[in-house]
């Protein structure tokens, strides 16, 4: 894919799926349960993360370090800022003369907007409000949040209500919240996180998701990927921040989306 047509004749939407496992991902994808998520024949790429928690995965989603393929590399990257001596900048890489993705999207065009999911967007402190401070328009409500069974829904409520006034391309990023913990509300009966609950959040994302797709007016290259995965009781570790073989490693895909909503 070469960035560089990309970059000004398509929107851009990022969706981060937070806390999401690879094998978790992979396996309702191979039963058929995630026809939704990955439309078109789209499947799963097995990369690691750049981080082992929310905001320093995404620190780096949003200076052009996406998640690496587990393969040897040099791996081109999509997106690159400006940097001396990177051996990730490819021939089809799109590189931005500026800190950080966002502001390299905007100078180009776009109108960047964030739609938060998990504390790190809720713009409630300074460090909160880091990361959506990088965008032109920024969301969040407790009800996007990790508390919320319904939180995807009103996020996509909220993207319908962003783009219903938007003519320019846009940068779109949302963070779905749906399956960090608490998850277990997803799964009928339980009473605590697992990872079957997980298994059940994300079939919740399923569910829902089509209908942001639809939303985007204009064709999309979309990008959906975790930014870490989560640990449920493997060698002991429960949550993430850590260096565990279930965290670092995350599903990644990308995809052109035909538009569906009028323009």
């Amino acid at each position: 894919m070469d960035m560089r047509e990309i970059v000004g004749s398509h929107d851009i939407l990022l969706i981060t799926l937070d806390t999401l496992r690879y094998d978790v991902a992979d396996e309702l994808a191979r039963a058929g349960r995630l026809r939704n998520l990955l439309p078109g024949g789209a499947r799963w790429e097995r990369r690691h993360s750049p981080g082992s928690f929310t905001y320093a995965s995404h620190a780096a989603f949003f200076a052009g370090f996406l998640p690496t393929p587990v393969t040897p590399g040099p791996h081109p990257r999509l997106f690159a800022a400006t940097f001396p001596g990177s051996e990730t900048t490819g021939d089809g890489t799109w590189v931005f003369d500026a800190p950080d993705l966002p502001a390299g999207l905007a100078a180009a065009g776009y109108h960047t907007v964030c739609v938060g999911g998990v504390g790190f967007f809720n713009k409630r402190t300074p460090l909160g409000s880091a990361l959506p401070g990088l965008f032109a328009e920024s969301h969040w409500e407790p009800e996007f949040g990790v508390t919320d069974p319904r939180s995807l829904e009103h996020q996509i409520d909220r993207v319908g209500d962003i783009l219903r006034n938007i003519r320019t391309r846009v940068f779109l990023f949302l963070n779905v919240s749906a399956l960090h913990q608490p998850n277990h509300f997803y799964l009928p009966g339980a009473t605590a996180d697992s990872r079957d609950t997980h298994a059940a959040a994300l079939a919740y994302v399923d569910r829902h998701i089509g209908r942001l797709y639809d939303l985007m007016p204009r064709p999309t290259l979309v990008i959906v990927c975790s930014d870490h995965g989560t640990a449920y009781g493997e060698d002991g570790h429960v949550g993430h921040r850590i260096g565990h073989e279930v965290v670092w490693t995350v599903p990644y895909t990308q995809f052109i989306l035909e538009p569906h909503a009028p323009v």
